[in-house]
C-alpha cells in the first residue's frame, strides 16, 4: 500500500518502511507524528482512492533525525553594470520513516 501526502506545499510517494526528507515539522527525533493532510491512497491490487473516499486516512511515521541540506549557491549578475551577488542558501528538514498507512 502507497500513499500520497501533501506537508510543505509539497507531495511525497510513501509506503511504509519509507524514509524522506520533508520542510521541517515540530517534533524531536525519535517521536511519533502524524500526518492529517493524505492525497491519495494507492491500493496493493493497484486500486487509486482519492478524494472524499481518504478524508479520513492518516499517515503515521516517526521523527528519525533534523538537519539542513547540502548549501545551494545563488550568484546574480547583471552585464555592463559591475553588479554581482553571492548567496548561499541551505534548507532545513526533518527526515521521517513511515510506520503505517491508516485508512
Amino acid at each position: 500500500m502507497q500513499a500520497i501526502i501533501e506537508t510543505g506545499g509539497k507531495q511525497y510517494r510513501v509506503a511504509p518502511g519509507d524514509v524522506v526528507r520533508v520542510e521541517t515539522l515540530p517534533g524531536e527525533p525519535g517521536s511519533a507524528i502524524e500526518i492529517p493532510r493524505v492525497v491519495a491512497v494507492i491500493g496493493d491490487e493497484g486500486q487509486v482512492l482519492a478524494g472524499p473516499e481518504v478524508a479520513d486516512a492518516r499517515v503515521k511515521a516517526t521523527v528519525t533525525g533534523e538537519g539542513r541540506a547540502k548549501k545551494v549557491l545563488v550568484f546574480k549578475f547583471k552585464r555592463k553594470k559591475q553588479y554581482k551577488r553571492t548567496i548561499g542558501h541551505r534548507q532545513n528538514y526533518t527526515e521521517l520513516r513511515v510506520d503505517e498507512i491508516v485508512v
